[in-house]
């Protein structure tokens, strides 16, 4: 079984996943992050993949993507990077970044790698559905890889639904129509939309991302939802850590443990 649909199968609140961007701070730093928040208590790793235009994120991760660019990361370079990584990493992997690196790789191609190095799923914010269910689908289902879609609070209750007919894993409910990028607190707007997404009574789970940054942000949008996502804060705390492994551990067990 994948090993997100493990997750969610034993476990139906309090998901904590937390997105960082491959290749940054420093270019070797990929995979002893990943096996900090595993150690930490997170349940979901995003490994982002670095790129020169990343429309839906807001500076704190575009400045992350131009230092790992700027660092030599790639795509190959990630493979390799994560070629041994299930021998010290259990937790369900996601690889999240944009459509143009992947085509230009080879879908196939980065499909059968990320099934190789132990992958769980995908998400491409600007793959369009009709794209995905045409092209895509059958080989994203071929690898064994659960591709997400970004609903936000200007999605109609129509689309939505046609999103989790169309979804195995999860769904990542963005908190507002901005760029991505940590927030003190969430507004009644946001809170609102979280309601009416809860009671639409949706087939899959989902989490919150966009503006999640501590216990109190992380806490709130757990309550509407299965949990939350966690990337700009987290991307903060790398940033200026002098200790990366005790940093990243005493962030997250902080977000979750408060």
């Amino acid at each position: 079984m994948n090993r997100i649909d493990e997750l969610f199968k034993k476990k139906s609140e309090n998901i904590l996943s937390i997105y960082f961007t491959a290749g940054f701070p420093s270019l070797e730093d990929t995979l002893p992050i990943m096996k900090a928040i595993e150690a930490a208590g997170a349940d979901i790793i995003e490994v982002g993949v670095p790129y020169s235009d990343p429309i839906a994120d807001g500076p704190t991760i575009q400045e992350s993507n131009l230092v790992a660019l700027n660092n030599g990361m790639s795509l190959r370079k990630l493979f390799d990077q994560l070629a041994d990584m299930r021998k010290e990493v259990n937790l369900p992997v996601i690889l999240m970044g944009y459509l143009n690196p992947v085509v230009q790789f080879g879908v196939e191609k980065f499909c059968q790698k990320c099934q190789e190095v132990g992958v769980d799923g995908l998400i491409l914010p600007d793959l369009p559905m009709s794209q995905y269910l045409t092209e895509y689908k059958e080989i994203f289902d071929r690898y064994e890889l659960r591709n997400t879609f970004l609903i936000s609070p200007q999605t109609s209750e129509k689309r939505i639904r046609e999103i989790d007919s169309h979804t195995d894993g999860f769904i990542y409910m963005v908190s507002s129509a901005s760029i991505t990028g940590a927030k003190a607190a969430l507004s009644a707007e946001q809170l609102a939309y979280f309601e009416r997404v809860r009671l639409m009574g949706l087939k899959n789970p989902r989490l919150i991302g966009f503006g999640i940054s501590d216990n109190a942000t992380f806490k709130t949008a757990a309550s509407y939802s299965h949990g939350a996502i966690i990337g700009s804060a987290f991307i903060n705390v790398l940033k200026s850590a002098e200790d990366q492994e005790k940093a990243v551990i005493e962030y997250i067990q902080g977000v979750i443990n408060n």
